[in-house]
Order: structure tokens, then sequence, then C-alpha cells
């Protein structure tokens, strides 16, 4: 499916979230840099290692990598991470990709101060699995930073966010992509995550400790942010 719709993912993402996406992923992107150069003492040392899981076309591994942090990132769509790479050549972005599940990473245990998941996470199939997996890969002290979308709590604000999301955005996304069953399947995806205080449970269970979110646009998106003591 997102081999599928990778041609036209970037465009569907800024028109469908009226370009709110790109705040959110600069939000994610300020919260992050400023907690890893205040723990390396703001004095320009950018080596830390930052692993950006369900990459997708790479918008949020190129935005950390312009910081000058050491991206690398993984998705298991080789459709998204072509598109990825490509897009690092044409910004003069330097970046690693590999193709890999969640669940099976590639990397030694501790090998990354920092991961961040941009709205990739509620894809997960075996969702327990891959958290220890992203576990497993942090440094001890390291920092695990996701955005996600979430069901507004704001009675109001629900009622008119769910009429888009569930028939407005499908059609446009249907139409302009040619694959109506993927933006069909993003609202269910949606709906059926558990986010709030049951995500941050699971991230607790996973082993991380000062699990916290942060609303976005009255409840739309949500960044989770957590810690491996």
């Amino acid at each position: 499916m997102f081999d599928n719709i990778a041609p036209k993912y970037d465009f569907l993402n800024r028109l469908l979230s009226l370009g709110m996406d790109r705040l959110w992923r600069r939000r994610l992107v300020r919260r992050l840099d400023k907690s890893l150069r205040l723990r390396t003492g703001d004095n320009g040392n950018t080596t830390a290692a930052i692993l950006d899981v369900a990459c997708g076309t790479g918008d949020l591994t190129i935005a950390l990598a312009r910081k000058g942090w050491s991206l690398t990132g993984v998705d298991i769509s080789r459709g998204m991470v072509e598109i990825a790479c490509r897009k690092c050549v044409a910004k003069g972005v330097e970046a690693s990709f590999e193709i890999a599940s969640a669940d099976s990473l590639p990397f030694a245990d501790g090998a990354f101060s920092a991961v961040t998941i941009s709205f990739g996470v509620r894809n997960f199939d075996r969702r327990a699995e891959c958290m220890n997996e992203i576990f497993r890969v942090t440094a001890p002290s390291g920092e695990l930073m996701i955005l996600e979308f979430a069901v507004p709590r704001c009675r109001i604000w629900r009622v008119i966010y769910m009429f888009y999301f569930k028939y407005i955005l499908p059609w446009i996304g249907g139409i302009v992509s040619g694959n109506r069953s993927a933006y069909r399947y993003l609202p269910e995806s949606v709906m059926r995550f558990p986010a709030y205080e049951e995500f941050c449970a699971e991230l607790s269970n996973a082993g991380y400790t000062d699990v916290s979110y942060e609303s976005l646009m009255c409840g739309v998106a949500l960044l989770y942010k957590a810690h491996k003591p």
C-alpha cells in the first residue's frame, strides 16, 4: 500500500493536513535538537546518532539531518525509501537509509542517542515487539519522540474533525492517489490506535521513563516524549 501511494504521499500530506504536518515536525525537531544540545553542552558537538523509524519519504529525517546530527532512516516500504534518498540528494542533505521492519532493526544495542517516529507507530503490526526493539537500540539516557494522530477530546472539535477525517479526507486522497483504500485506512488506523495515556502506558511497559505527551492542534496530533534510563 505504501509503495503504491509513495509518489503522491508528500503532496497529499501537505494538502490534507493544510500544511500542519510541517509545523508538527518542526515542533519535534526543535524539542529534540534543544534536548540533545543541552546534553552535549551546546558546544557544537552534533555527533549524536538519531534513528528515524518508519521514516517514509524522509521529511523528518532530512529536517533533523539539517541540524547537523547523524541520521539513519528505516522503513519497510522500498518506494518510500527511494523517494527519501532522492530528496536527500536534491536538498544536499546527508543521511543513510535502510529497508527494515521496526520489530527487527539491524543495529547494535544502544546504537542511537535518540529515536523518532513520525506518524508511523500506529501502522506497526506487532507494536509491543516493535517498541521493545526500539528500546533496545536506544542508548542509556537516550530519548524517544513520536508524532502520531489522535482523536480530539473536545466534543465540538471532535465532531468537526471526524467528519473531515472520515469523509472528506478519504475522498480527496482517493482521487489524487488513485488508491481509495489507503486513505480509508488512515482514519480507521487512527481510531484504533491507543492514544493519550493508554499509549504512554505502552511506552512505560517497554521500559521508557518520564513518558509524557503534548497536544497539537487541540488533539489532532500528539507529540509523545520518553527517556531510556
